[in-house]
């Protein structure tokens, strides 16, 4: 039983069982009532069988013939047998009531299908069908496609697949297919680059993951529907304090208590640059000579998958100009468009009502009808990028995304906190802050939200509690009086100095709220007051050892004025009238991302207590040596 409902909460604090887990609006007697489920093992070109599930409409025939729709998992298609019904099935209710075939598959390695699990299957262009190292997802896709087409009766000759998180890799794996009949392809809150998404940002480790390793790095013994690795979870869940937990935990070193034979952990650990075991790994250099529809999803709040919706979308723009390519960026957390919940919030943030019933009709309903049941040619009403402004709490319409009426402007760091569009003029002038790893900043004020498998509320968190500590420095706009609109790629560019030999840098873009701000009548923590919030719309985090090459790390040399550029990703956000925005800048953020040692180690996965060190970081707003934010402004 313990072990079940340790399970259990991990997949939904993990946020990935959207099928059934966070379904609320569908139940499984409509399912059975209008589908007939089936169960296959279909076997792939090297002789592997993947476990499948299919749902036929019941009305299907030879005059009634449908569609595919198809989602690969590492996460389990369950439930298993063939009179045990899901209670919801397509990626909507929506889409479920107009009726699809719906295709549901575990991976290679993963419950019941054979094979060997691998993370991020590395993408094989050129591929030999008498090799085994030829394998990949996109050869996997196509081979699964294939049967299905020539062994359920009644599809129409289409196919479309989605997914979301680690589905969302697959989905994007098997647009490569380049299987004919596959004719619309939704990544969905993708993961694209491990070294970029999830466990990692900019080569800092996201150590809040660190509780879920067992899901990724523990071979399956044979095809089973049990959670094989559910007796190798270190925690059980619950509102513990996380600060304290991953304190107590000490270095990275320690984790080899726990997952001494994890083969992932231990892969993590020998790989802590970006070198070849990442790079193969990433699916962002293969996504050219994609021919069908791309609709990729995403959630402005995605404390997982950020980088890889809008990684994916640009790179496929850019690389196979012409097709049918579009995204929609959502105020959403992790997935959480899946779902209704009526009263659209991201923690204390309120965007409306049904917003996530207005995607799943308007964008994702839309987009697989045209390509799969209606015309297919592309002639349908979405535009290039809908996107959410999540000041103005609206979506708004682009045909060019980035848009090219956008204006970049640059913000600089001043004397005194300021923040203006104005360059310094100071000769000498810098803020500065001790920065102790053994005291690191928290990532949240909510000692349960970070005890967690995966952070989830820090991306829209009020960060007053940071602000007035004394090692994290503020810069702030005057009193805006007029609204400004940030819509796209936002940069860090940072004149930097250190005493130490290494620095993390964690920057945030902040929403400052007015002193007269009433809460909504829908506030979660009715103890939280929006007068004077500071919203966080965006941050990042840099590990300065990465600055000039992700696979070659360097030292900082101690008082040397260094530039650290990075990317904090895109957003969508206007700040109103009476706002003021905010910029913050620290060097820990914790326990989302591990404690930077401040003297420099070759690995710091293998760092030892005495290896971290007080440090004095120094930030530049002089001229000549300006630290700055770069912006796209729409207005």
């Amino acid at each position: 039983m313990k072990k079940k409902l340790y399970a259990f909460l991990f997949f939904v604090f993990l946020g990935l069982f959207f099928t059934d887990t966070f379904a609320q609006t569908a139940d499984t007697a409509f399912v059975r009532n209008n589908y007939q489920k089936y169960e296959y093992q279909i076997p792939m070109r090297d002789g592997i069988k993947l476990f499948t599930i299919v749902y036929v409409p019941k009305d299907a025939s030879d005059k009634n013939k449908y569609p595919m729709i198809m989602q690969r998992t590492c996460y389990s298609v369950a439930p298993y047998g063939p009179n045990a019904y899901s209670r919801h099935i397509s990626p909507s209710d929506v889409m479920m009531r107009e009726k699809y075939i719906v295709v549901y598959q575990d991976v290679r390695g993963r419950y019941m299908s054979e094979g060997t699990w691998t993370n991020m299957t590395p993408h094989h262009e050129k591929k030999d069908p008498k090799k085994d190292k030829s394998i990949d997802e996109a050869s996997d896709t196509y081979d699964t496609i294939d049967w299905l087409l020539k062994n359920v009766k009644y599809n129409n000759g289409r196919v479309g697949q989605w997914g979301i998180s680690y589905p969302g890799f697959y989905t994007i794996a098997g647009a490569l297919s380049q299987h004919p009949a596959l004719k619309a392809s939704s990544p969905q809150a993708p993961v694209s680059d491990f070294y970029f998404d999830d466990f990692h940002h900019n080569g800092a480790f996201t150590e809040e993951y660190f509780l879920t390793y067992p899901l990724f790095g523990i071979q399956h013994p044979a095809p089973t529907s049990k959670d094989w690795f559910a007796d190798k979870m270190i925690a059980p869940i619950g509102a513990r304090d996380g600060y304290d937990y991953y304190m107590k935990l000490g270095p990275l070193k320690n984790g080899n208590k726990y997952y001494a034979d994890n083969f992932f952990w231990q892969e993590t650990v020998e790989h802590p640059n970006y070198d070849e075991f990442w790079q193969k790994r990433s699916i962002v250099p293969h996504l050219k000579n994609v021919k069908h529809a791309v609709l990729t999803v995403g959630g402005w709040f995605d404390a997982e998958d950020l980088y890889g919706p809008l990684t994916i979308y640009k790179t496929l723009e850019k690389n196979n100009p012409g097709i049918f390519n579009v995204i929609t960026m959502g105020p959403f957390g992790h997935g959480r468009w899946s779902r209704e919940t009526g009263h659209t919030l991201h923690g204390d943030i309120y965007f409306g009502d049904s917003v996530a019933t207005f995607y799943q009709r308007e964008i994702e309903g839309k987009f697989f009808h045209h390509f799969l049941k209606d015309k297919g040619d592309g002639k349908v009403d979405l535009p290039e990028a809908w996107l959410f402004d999540t000041g103005t709490k609206e979506y708004k319409k682009f045909d060019k995304y980035p848009s090219p009426a956008a204006k970049k402007t640059t913000f600089y760091f001043q004397a005194n906190g300021k923040l203006a569009t104005s360059e310094p003029g100071e000769s000498q002038s810098f803020s500065e802050y001790i920065s102790d790893p053994m005291k690191p900043v928290p990532s949240s004020e909510e000692e349960a939200e970070m005890f967690g498998f995966t952070p989830f509320k820090y991306m829209s968190g009020d960060q007053r509690f940071a602000a007035s500590r004394p090692d994290v420095l503020v810069f702030q706009t005057d009193v805006l009086d007029q609204d400004i609109t940030l819509g796209g790629e936002i940069m860090a560019k940072l004149k930097i100095s250190t005493t130490g030999s290494d620095a993390d840098f964690f920057v945030k873009l902040v929403d400052v709220y007015p002193d007269n701000e009433p809460n909504h009548k829908y506030m979660p923590n009715k103890n939280v007051m929006l007068a004077s919030y500071q919203q966080m719309v965006r941050s990042e985090i840099m590990r300065a050892r990465f600055r000039n090459s992700f696979s070659k790390p360097e030292p900082l040399t101690p008082g040397q004025v260094t530039e650290v550029n990075f990317r904090l990703q895109d957003v969508l956000h206007t700040f109103k009238k009476g706002h003021r925005i905010m910029i913050q800048v620290q060097s820990s953020c914790f326990p989302v991302f591990d404690r930077n040692p401040q003297k420099y180690v070759e690995n710091i996965y293998k760092a030892n207590e005495e290896d971290f060190i007080k440090a004095t970081q120094r930030v530049y707003h002089q001229k000549g040596n300006a630290s700055v934010i770069e912006a796209d402004v729409l207005n």
